[in-house]
Parts: structure tokens; sequence; C-alpha cells
């Protein structure tokens, strides 16, 4: 498994903006082929929205992540992200307890 975290990162980050780009999007994700999860966090605190994905594999985690879907995203959220995937070594799921 893979994970990516997706960083906006602005002082004038909208956090309006964030939070309504999530609502709209959440339909999009459900159900994706190869996406285990998708978090939507906000840290208005400091200017920052987080998206974390958990892939099934790095193949469709990169294939997701195209150029264009970059640039879709910073005119949604009004600042170009920042992305950074790794391995995931060990997943805890506590859902089903």
């Amino acid at each position: 498994m893979i994970s990516v975290i997706v960083t906006f990162e602005a002082d004038d980050l909208d956090a309006e903006r964030v939070r309504k780009v999530a609502v709209e999007a959440r339909g999009m994700f459900e159900g994706m082929a190869n996406l285990r999860a998708k978090l939507f966090t906000l840290d208005e605190q400091h200017h920052r929205a987080r998206n974390v994905y958990v892939w099934e594999s790095e193949a469709a985690a990169r294939q997701f992540f195209s150029d264009q879907l970059v640039e879709r995203v910073a005119g949604l959220y009004g600042v170009r992200p920042h992305i950074e995937f790794g391995e995931i070594i060990e997943l805890v799921d506590n859902s089903d307890s």
C-alpha cells in the first residue's frame, strides 16, 4: 500500500473554500477503484489543508495524480499542492471494532 499526502498551504487559505471542496468531492472518491481511504483535513491555525490517501498500489496512486489533476486541484484550493508518496509499512484499522 502507498500513502499520498497532499498539502495546500497559504497565508490566505480560505477555510470555507476547503470545507466546500471536501463536501463536494466526497462522492467522487466513494467506491473509487484502488483507493482504500481518503481523509480531508484542515488546520486553520497553520493555514494548511492536507488530504491523505491510502492506495492499494503505487501505480494506481501515481496514475491518479496526473499533471492535469494537480492543476485542477490547485484551482479548487487556490494554491498549488505539495505531494508526498510513502510506503505504508503497517495499517491499523479499528473501524470494525
